[in-house]
């Protein structure tokens, strides 16, 4: 099935997760890519499918999220690579510079790893949900130190935007030691 189109949404309630999630999948032609409970209580519900189904489905799961709504996206052109970061568990050869966004949610933060990985010639390393971090999401990337200070601004721009901005670092030439860390 095609997910070059995908729909987010975040909620306060693990309950209502299942709820949405149903009623999303019943609603449209899109399936689930990611549902789960993440930190502090909450439950994101991602799915995939043709830009119209996933549209669909996001307005509907938001309609019956009864009062528990953090966020919601739909994102018509997703970045190859943004997918392939949520799902990593290989590591990565780094490749220059590091690059990392913090954000105090999940959809917020997708959004912004498709705008890095959009805007400059890096490579998303991993994207990390919530899980372990309070909620929190946070995204890595690498390549040369013009190009990873293009995608931390791209990304940086979304979440300040939207006002869930941690932090956004860069680091010209980490050790190597960091990079093991990263994933």
């Amino acid at each position: 099935m095609n997910n070059k189109s995908v729909g987010l949404i975040e909620l306060s309630s693990i309950a209502s997760g299942f709820q949405v999630a149903d009623a999303m999948l019943k609603s449209s032609n899109v399936h689930i890519l990611l549902s789960r409970s993440i930190c502090s209580g909450k439950y994101m519900v991602l799915i995939g499918g043709e830009t119209a189904a996933v549209e669909s489905a996001v307005k509907v799961g938001g309609e019956s999220a009864n009062g528990c709504l953090i966020d919601s996206i739909v994102i018509a052109n997703l970045h190859p690579d943004v997918l392939t970061a949520i799902g990593r568990n290989q590591p990565v050869e780094p490749n220059g510079a590091l690059g990392i966004l913090e954000s105090f949610n999940v959809a917020t933060l997708i959004k912004a790893a498709d705008a890095c990985a959009k805007a400059a010639d890096i490579q998303l390393l991993e994207v990390r949900l919530a899980m372990a971090m309070g909620g929190k999401a946070f995204c890595t990337m690498t390549g040369d130190v013009a190009s990873v200070q293009a995608g931390v601004e791209a990304g940086r721009a979304v979440i300040a935007e939207a006002g869930v901005l941690v932090n956004a670092v860069i680091i010209a030439r980490p050790h190597r030691d960091v990079y093991r860390e990263v994933i």
